[in-house]
């Protein structure tokens, strides 16, 4: 029988009693999803699926958004394909470090995501843990002041920009995403398509706001990113092998914490697309083929 149990924060919630091989009746499966809608994320302890039923899983939430090389399915790890570990100069190994900043998958996208799924295969002694931003709370406790200054405003949001200020410069096509020009420009205060719910849309990728300066914009993104990634908002989840996690990118911010890169961490992640009615902008032409300079374009 399944147990759903609220974590001790705003979001959040552990569920246990799942059936070996997800064999779930369409009454369990819907209550699962209301629990996500509910509670914005969901914990599911020593689950240890396969690669397969770990598809199959986010299936259950949503159109599957294809990563690495058209895979629906992709290791988020420090390790080579030899089983060696990364240096800091690779890209990847970049990008690792960068996801230590709080962000949502794919709002550097047209298609931002919708939710995703992470597991645990292999993980650190100490450190590496995911932590999790509720961002409905976020808004809620807003001061009226804030909240009448940002409501009409929007911010580009950019993996190159993201990288930059993180001190990693890629150059186009280094990574996934759009550019400077091309960059989705996104509300800073998103409903919640199915919840009605107001929250923040914020994170390390957002990092320019028309019609404002770039040093302005930057001190209110970062002052609204400091009041969000705040307790009583935040859950850390220590991970052990075989652990599921799924968050609502709509409405919750996610970094990973840092830990001794000489030693493995391997994760396993699929993520859910987002609904085009409500999670796609349109993207300009993206021109840029030059590195992205952060001292032009993410100031702070």
């Amino acid at each position: 029988m399944l147990e759903i149990t609220p974590l001790d924060c705003t979001l959040g919630a552990r569920v246990t009693g799942m059936p070996p091989g997800l064999q779930l009746s369409g009454a369990e499966w819907q209550e699962i999803e209301d629990a996500f809608h509910r509670h914005a994320a969901l914990v599911f302890p020593a689950l240890h699926l396969s690669d397969d039923e770990h598809i199959a899983f986010a299936e259950h939430f949503g159109a599957i958004e294809f990563l690495r090389d058209g895979q629906k399915v992709v290791r988020i790890s420090n390790l080579r394909p030899d089983g060696t570990v990364m240096n800091s100069k690779e890209k990847r190994y970049q990008t690792l470090r960068g996801n230590e900043g709080w962000h949502t998958d794919s709002s550097y996208m047209p298609l931002a995501a919708k939710a995703s799924a992470l597991a645990a295969e292999i993980v650190p002694e100490r450190g590496g843990e995911t932590e999790l931003a509720d961002m409905r709370n976020a808004w809620d406790t807003l001061d009226d002041e804030t909240r009448e200054q940002i409501e009409g405003l929007s911010a580009y949001h950019s993996l190159y920009a993201s990288q930059a200020k993180a001190g990693f410069v890629f150059k186009t096509g280094d990574g996934y995403g759009y550019h400077t020009r091309g960059a989705p420009l996104r509300p800073l205060v998103k409903v919640h398509p199915m919840t009605g719910r107001r929250s923040l849309f914020i994170g390390r990728h957002a990092f320019r706001i028309p019609g404002m300066e770039d040093g302005d914009a930057q001190a209110l993104l970062d002052r609204l990113l400091e009041h969000a990634c705040s307790p009583p908002r935040v859950y850390t989840h220590r991970w052990q092998p075989g652990d599921l996690m799924i968050w609502d990118n709509r409405c919750v911010l996610h970094r990973a914490g840092a830990y001794d890169y000489t030693t493995p961490r391997v994760m396993r992640h699929v993520r859910v697309a987002g609904d085009p009615e409500h999670d796609l902008v349109s993207t300009g032409r993206d021109e840029r083929a030059d590195g992205f300079a952060p001292t032009a374009a993410a100031p702070g």
